[in-house]
């Protein structure tokens, strides 16, 4: 087998020498379709239409165990040769990348490496939920952003606007996140929804911003009546700022 080497987007090379990885992929598939739960597959499938991977049905506290388990091993071996046909497959390899110990670069590498493989709401966000390093280096992670929030592809954007949600809700990167929201145009229904689950949540963290903003922002109507709507139905909102919250939806619009 050819020598296979990785570099990081600043030249650091990662590893070389890959063998395959057959034997360890058929060991994890066999110990993921050991966690099945029937009753949870049929649930869970039901909740990513147009997902294309078939879906063993692994709840989330047991695949975050495994990842945990997979990142005290050889993992890097791990994510280019482990198997990727199942859904929960894919989650994991995502789950590895937020858990396993290497340096910010590295990581950056893996990130842009995994995401061409999300393909569904949920791996997206179960994603980013993973990406706890953003807390430490959240100056980086906001420029590696960037281009994920201009893109024009669904869930590389919804990737950039689930990252914003789950790290930069504060005072501190509020407007500029409310300007990429902006010119977000992108008319997927799961780019739409993130940013309008967005807008709510920021609204949780920074009210006196948000409010302003949603008196002035340029969001397609749906988008911004849905965002209202998500406000309205937190239980961290109380009652009359609900009443002005509800005053301020745009009319004849359907959500």
């Amino acid at each position: 087998m050819k020598n296979v080497i990785y570099w990081t987007k600043s030249g650091k090379r990662l590893y070389e020498n890959c063998r395959k990885w057959e034997d360890c992929g058929v060991t994890v598939r066999e110990e993921l379709l050991k966690l099945a739960d029937e009753n949870f597959k049929n649930f869970h499938s039901g909740l990513i239409p147009g997902n294309e991977s078939p879906v063993i049905g692994v709840r989330m506290p047991l695949l975050k165990k495994k990842a945990k388990e997979l990142a005290r091993g050889d993992w890097r071996q791990y994510l280019l040769q482990g198997h990727e046909d199942y859904y929960e497959e894919i989650m994991l390899k995502g789950l590895v990348i937020g858990t396993a110990a290497m340096d910010v670069d590295e990581r950056f590498s893996h990130i842009r490496w995994f995401i061409p493989k999300i393909r569904n709401w949920a791996v997206c966000d179960c994603f980013c939920g993973s990406l706890k390093f953003t807390r430490k280096y959240k100056k980086e992670v906001w420029d590696f952003l960037k281009p994920y929030l201009e893109s024009g592809e669904e869930y590389k954007i919804r990737f950039g606007v689930v990252m914003l949600l789950d790290y930069f809700a504060d005072e501190e990167y509020a407007e500029q996140a409310f300007r990429y929201f902006d010119r977000i145009t992108h008319e997927a229904y799961y780019v739409r929804m993130a940013v309008a689950w967005a807008v709510s949540f920021f609204f949780i963290k920074v009210p006196d911003q948000t409010m302003a903003y949603l008196r002035k922002n340029s969001l397609d109507d749906w988008t911004y009546n849905k965002a209202l709507q998500k406000i309205t139905e937190s239980f961290r909102v109380d009652q009359e700022t609900k009443m002005v919250i509800r005053g301020m939806k745009r009319r004849n619009v359907i959500v």
